[in-house]
Formats: structure tokens, C-alpha cells, sequence
């Protein structure tokens, strides 16, 4: 019997292979930080069969197929027909945004993602949140598991939509029979521009630590959380995943790694002037963001260790390419300075922004009462 036509085998080779078989993929948040090194990675997998690239502008990913909009447009809908999975990443944790701008995008956007994909006939969406939605609290286990409760509060910076997105993606296999909605809760995240309050801490002359804490520092490189992310786009884990690093870091290790000295406030002074400096606009962190550097949130990430996902880099390598990215940048108080005001603030200026925070307030209250 004569051998098939090149062709007719060539067709059949494409029709069996991974990337034929496999998903087709819609990324939102796709042009930046974690959508666009996850676009980059399911796109050059064999076992992703297409890439959707959503975003409010184009990318730099040519293997995948762009579509500019916002996320809050009805109009998503039509993108994602004939994707199998959602990987919803366009969310807004910017510490300059206006809080309440910030949550109208961040809620909105998921709730039209989660309803658009339902309609599209999509079977999975994939929510990235953060392990913060646990809480950092004296009496946090070490490490928590996935099923651990969700004790933070509305206090830190975004926590409170991160909050909303989870109860939104328990309720919506219940409002849309069908659609799966997977979970993925990542520890410090480092890497790829990320610029958070806890990215910060690191920005400051002096690492501040509030008196009777325990710290406990677990980090996770935004190339471990793609791959988790992966993991779950393949349908290789589901629920509530948590990602990290293996273990954690004592204050004192943190210390000695960075080479940065601490120092050291009562609980009052510190939370007390953080809160003054927030509420009068001298900084963009609310005083809720200090307890994550005072109380463990580790996370075991147990469900993707029993799916066979390993990190790829340690608490200690992530650390030092946080310090090398933040090298040059001064932070006082959760709030950059330039380079004139990072040199008057020297050395001690960490502490001095708290602790001339009373002084401050009680110059402002004293101006008003004048007028």
C-alpha cells in the first residue's frame, strides 16, 4: 500500500498534535506585568492551541490575537466566543490610584468578565487575587493552608476588591451552572515592574518593625506565579490555589540578607502615625498595610505541590532581585522620594516621617482652627 500524500500526513500530524488539541486561551490585562509574561508563555506552549490577548492597548505579543477594550465593556463578550478558558488579570492595585476609581475597575471588570465569559460558553476562568485575603494575624498558622479562612479586612491597600473578586468567584458557579472558576492567591509577588506597598518596605533606609511583631516573609517571582497560573489554565489543578515560595524568612534572616538595619517603634507610635500620614494625604499607604509586615500570611500551596508544581525559585533569590530592582529608589513611609528629598532625609528617614507625622498633624489641626 502506497504511503499517505506529504500533505495529507502533515495535516494529520497538525491534527494530533498538543497545540491542536489544546485550549484556546483569552488573557485579560494582557499588554503588562503578569498578563504579558503569562501572553508570552501560553502562547510559545505546544499545549495551548490559541492565545486571546485583551487589553486597553495592543502588546508586544505577535503570536497571540489582540483585541483593544476595556474590560468593562459589554462588548467582551464577543472577544472571548470560542475560548475554552479566561485567565482575567486586568486588575488595578496601583498605589496612586484614587481607592474609589480603583474598585469601581477592579469590581465591574470582574463581575463583566465572569458574566461574559458564562455567555460565551467559556468553561473556566482562572482570578488571580493575592494570599493577602487571608489577613496577616498574630495567630496566623505557619504555613496556612488553601482552606484557611479569609480573615483580612478592607484596611490595606486594594484588599477589600481582592475581597469582592473572591466572593464573586464563589458565587458565579452558582449564578452560571458550567463555569468553572479557579482561584490563585500569590505570596510578596516580585518581578516584572511589580510595585506594591510590601515591594516598597524594601525602598527604605531603614526597615521599619513594630515592637512585639513576628514577621514572616514569603515571596513569590512573578515567573513561579505564571506557571501556576498555567498549571491551572491546563486544567492540571483546581479550587483555591495558594503559590510561594518553599517556606519563609525570619525578620532577623530578612535583615542579614539585605544588609538593611531595622528599626524598631511601639505598636501605637508606628500604626498610630501611619494612619496620620495616610488620612492627611502624605502617603499612599493606608496604616492596614503595615500589619502584613508584622504578622505571618505563609502559604503552604499544597494543592499545586500534589499536582506536581514545584517554584522555581527560593525566598532568598527572590529577595535579591527585589533589592537589585529597587536599587536608587528612596521610599519614606510607603511614599517616593526624589533624589534632593531622599538625601535630606538621610539615613533615619523612615523613622522621622512617622515620628514627625504627630508634629505634622498638630500643624495642620492648628492652621485650621486659625482659619
Amino acid at each position: 500500500m502506497s504511503s499517505p500524500d506529504p500533505q495529507v500526513r502533515a495535516a494529520r500530524n497538525q491534527s494530533t498534535s498538543p497545540a491542536a488539541r489544546g485550549p484556546v486561551v483569552a488573557v485579560t490585562g494582557a499588554a503588562s506585568g503578569v498578563g504579558a509574561l503569562l501572553t508570552e508563555r501560553l502562547a510559545a506552549s505546544d499545549e495551548v492551541k490559541q492565545v486571546i490577548a485583551i487589553d486597553e492597548r495592543r502588546g508586544e505579543c505577535a503570536a497571540a490575537q489582540w483585541h483593544i477594550l476595556d474590560v468593562r465593556d459589554p462588548a467582551i463578550a464577543d472577544k472571548l466566543r470560542g475560548a475554552d478558558v479566561v485567565v482575567h488579570l486586568a486588575l488595578d492595585l496601583d498605589l496612586e490610584t484614587d481607592a474609589a476609581a480603583r474598585t469601581a475597575y477592579n469590581v465591574r471588570g470582574t463581575q463583566t468578565v465572569l458574566t461574559a465569559a458564562a455567555a460565551a460558553g467559556v468553561h473556566r476562568v482562572v482570578l488571580c487575587t493575592s494570599a493577602m485575603v487571608y489577613g496577616a494575624l498574630p495567630d496566623n498558622e505557619l504555613p496556612l493552608s488553601e482552606d484557611a479562612e479569609l480573615r483580612a479586612t478592607a484596611e490595606a491597600t486594594g484588599v477589600g476588591d481582592l475581597l469582592e473578586v473572591e466572593r464573586l468567584a464563589r458565587r458565579a458557579p452558582r449564578a452560571h451552572p458550567g463555569l468553572n472558576v479557579t482561584v490563585v492567591r500569590p505570596a510578596v509577588l516580585v518581578g516584572g515592574g511589580t510595585d506594591t506597598a510590601l515591594t516598597r518596605y524594601f525602598e527604605s533606609p531603614r526597615l521599619l518593625v513594630v515592637a512585639g511583631s513576628r514577621p514572616a516573609w514569603q515571596f513569590c517571582h512573578v515567573e513561579d506565579l505564571c506557571s501556576a497560573l498555567e498549571y491551572a489554565v491546563l486544567e492540571k489543578v483546581d479550587g483555591e490555589l495558594a503559590v510561594g515560595c518553599e517556606g519563609w524568612l525570619e525578620q532577623e534572616e530578612v535583615e542579614e540578607l539585605s544588609g538593611i538595619r531595622r528599626m524598631e517603634l511601639p505598636s501605637a507610635v508606628a500604626l498610630g502615625a501611619a494612619a496620620r500620614l495616610h488620612r492627611i494625604g502624605l502617603t499612599p499607604s493606608p496604616a492596614g498595610d503595615l500589619a502584613y509586615t508584622m504578622y505571618p500570611w505563609v502559604v503552604s500551596g499544597s494543592r499545586l505541590h500534589d499536582a506536581g508544581w514545584r517554584p522555581q525559585w527560593t525566598n532568598e533569590e527572590v529577595l535579591a532581585e527585589l533589592l537589585e530592582e529597587v536599587t536608587g529608589r528612596h521610599t519614606v513611609a510607603g511614599r517616593r522620594l526624589g533624589r534632593k528629598d531622599a538625601t535630606a532625609a538621610g539615613a533615619a528617614g523612615a523613622t522621622v516621617a512617622l515620628l514627625g507625622a504627630a508634629a505634622v498633624v498638630r500643624r495642620a489641626r492648628k492652621a485650621r482652627r486659625r482659619i
